[in-house]
C-alpha cells in the first residue's frame, strides 16, 4: 500500500508535462544547475580566501607592512 510501481511515476510524469510544459521545466533545470555551478565556484573561492588569510604573512628584515588596525586589544 506505501510504495509506488513504475506506473504511478510515468502518470504523474505525465501530468507534471502536461501542467508545466517541456520548455518551462528546461528552463528550470537551467537555472537550477546555474545555481548549483555558482554555488560551486562560491565554495571554492570561499576555501582559497580563508587558506590565504590563514597563511602568515613573508616578512623580510627592514620591511614595512602597511595595514589597518580592526580592533584594539589591551596588552
Amino acid at each position: 500500500m506505501g510504495t509506488f510501481s513504475i506506473w504511478h511515476w510515468l502518470i504523474v510524469l505525465v501530468i507534471i508535462l502536461l501542467i508545466f510544459g517541456t520548455k518551462k521545466l528546461r528552463n528550470i533545470g537551467t537555472d537550477l544547475g546555474g545555481a548549483v555551478k555558482g554555488f560551486k565556484d562560491g565554495m571554492k573561492d570561499g576555501d582559497k580566501a580563508a587558506d590565504a588569510a590563514q597563511a602568515p604573512p613573508q616578512v623580510a628584515g627592514g620591511q614595512t607592512i602597511e595595514g589597518e588596525v580592526k580592533e584594539k586589544t589591551k596588552s
